[in-house]
């Protein structure tokens, strides 16, 4: 693959990242199924930014609609303080036109409630206060726009040395039609397959294609039980709805 102009090649979270050239390399921040983070400086300001790299995009549609869908939200939700911001977005083509790497320029976090949470730092009453506080405005925010995360979790808000906290990751969400005043918030016809497991409401998994904002809503009851007890308080790898020879009733 060619480099484009402004820019370079380094190697970081074992494979090839194209990034700025205004940016250096500081270290590997992660990896997950759908890409991977790395922080960096620029080089002028000094100033930290975490670089995602989201790759094989055109290779199945979901993941396609998925990078879509997460640079739109963030485009629109850039400003909220409790809202991880994007700064800017970069797509790399190869000789022939086509591309397959998509890198996200975003605001640089110390660590995430996950890594606290595993730590075993002490945190006092007020720490939990201001998490959840900060956490419900940026959820408030986002569902004001009618938009659902659906896959908040410890790993999914971001925190920095001044105990700032950011909401993060909107590739899972999705939009949620406004219903008419006065009638119930049914939300359409949604997929069942959303949020981790040990964070996933029970609508979800009864497989409800009916669901609301209080998905989100039990997601962090499960996030604050976790940071008071210091470990998730539903904790499986699965879930059994009915027995071997039980019948799914029909609605």
């Amino acid at each position: 693959m060619a480099i484009p102009p402004n820019r370079h090649q380094i190697q970081a979270v074992g494979q090839q990242f194209v990034i700025d050239s205004e940016y250096e390399y500081v270290k590997d921040l992660g990896q997950g199924a759908y890409g991977c983070v790395i922080a960096a400086r620029h080089r002028r300001s000094g100033e930290g930014c975490a670089i995602k790299k989201i790759t094989n995009i055109n290779s199945k549609r979901i993941l396609t609609k998925r990078c879509l869908r997460e640079i739109r939200l963030l485009h629109h939700f850039r400003g909220h303080k409790n809202i991880t911001c994007l700064y800017d977005m970069d797509i790399i083509f190869d000789v022939h036109g086509d591309f397959h790497e998509v890198y996200c320029y975003e605001e640089l976090m110390e660590a995430d409630l996950h890594a606290i949470i595993r730590s075993g730092q002490p945190l006092s009453d007020a720490h939990f206060q201001s998490f959840l506080y900060q956490t419900l405005c940026g959820l408030k925010y986002i569902h004001s726009a009618n938009v659902l995360h659906r896959d908040l979790k410890p790993g999914n808000l971001l925190v920095n040395a001044d105990c700032e906290l950011k909401i993060c990751d909107f590739g899972l969400a999705r939009g949620l039609k406004a219903p008419p005043v006065g009638a119930a918030n049914q939300g359409g016809f949604m997929t069942e397959y959303v949020a981790t497991r040990w964070y996933r409401a029970p609508e979800i998994m009864l497989s409800f294609a009916n669901y609301s904002t209080a998905i989100d809503v039990w997601s962090i009851g499960c996030i604050l039980a976790e940071l008071l007890g210091g470990k998730p308080i539903f904790k499986g790898r699965e879930y059994v709805i009915f027995g071997p020879s039980a019948t799914r009733p029909h609605h």
